[in-house]
This record gives C-alpha cells, structure tokens and sequence, in this order.
C-alpha cells in the first residue's frame, strides 16, 4: 500500500482523519449539551411537580381541617366518626402524594441513567472512531 501513497494521497488520509475526528468532537459536544439541557428541564419539572403537589397537600389538609372542625362543631366526642374519617383522608392523600413523589423521582432517575448510558456508548463510539481515522492516517 505504501508504495501506491505519494504525497497527494497521504495529505487526502490525513486531512480525512482530520476532519472526522473534528467531526466526532462536534458530534460529542453536541450530545453532551443535550444531556445537560434535558436533566435540568427534568430536574426543574420534578422540582414544580413536587412543589405543585405539596401544596396541593397542604390546601386539602387545611380545607379537611376546616371541614372537620365545622362538622363536628364544638362537640368532639360525639363526631369522633368524622373526625377519625376525615384524618383518614387526610392520610390517604398524603400517602398518594409520596407514591407519585416517588414514582416521578424513580422515572426521572432511570431516564437520567439511560442518557449516561448512551452518552458512554457514543463517546465510546466516538473514540473508536478517532483511532481508527488515526490509524488511516499512519497507515498511509
């Protein structure tokens, strides 16, 4: 093969490698501002769901509260069905809460681990393909 490569050739290989590696790095940076724009989108919209949902928790306790209060008046002991239904409730909704809390965290989390993952394997890639250009370029 040596003996096929004169001077335009080799520069050809050489600026060939060149290029796809430059081509690659682009490649790289690109992904890897995507990933960063995707896990600060989810991060802030796992932040404002949370949030939401605390004071979604918070309205219905205080309304509950209010409810029960006024149901039962000042005669406790007589209402203690709908007091204890009522703190019931109250659970239930705290319990869903945390559940969804859990499941947005949990989703979030394995999003984020498959995008590190196929960021790996692009770099991974990405590299594989530099040394092979690099290899052409010495090779010729």
């Amino acid at each position: 093969m040596k003996s096929f490569c004169n001077y335009q050739q080799c520069y050809f290989f050489n600026r060939r490698s060149v290029i796809e590696a430059v081509a690659v790095v682009v490649v790289v940076v690109v992904v890897v501002v995507v990933v960063v724009v995707v896990v600060v989108v989810v991060v802030v919209v796992v932040v404002v769901v949370v949030v939401q949902l605390g004071g979604v928790v918070v309205v219905v306790v205080v309304v509950v509260v209010v409810v029960v209060v006024a149901a039962a008046g000042a005669d406790y002991e007589k209402n203690w069905v709908v007091v204890v239904a009522v703190l019931l409730v109250i659970v239930v909704v705290i319990v869903v809460v945390v559940v969804v809390v859990v499941v947005v965290v949990v989703v979030v989390v394995v999003v984020v681990a498959a995008v590190v993952v196929v960021l790996l394997v692009v770099v991974a890639a990405a590299a594989a393909h530099v040394d092979e250009a690099v290899a052409v370029s010495k090779k010729g």
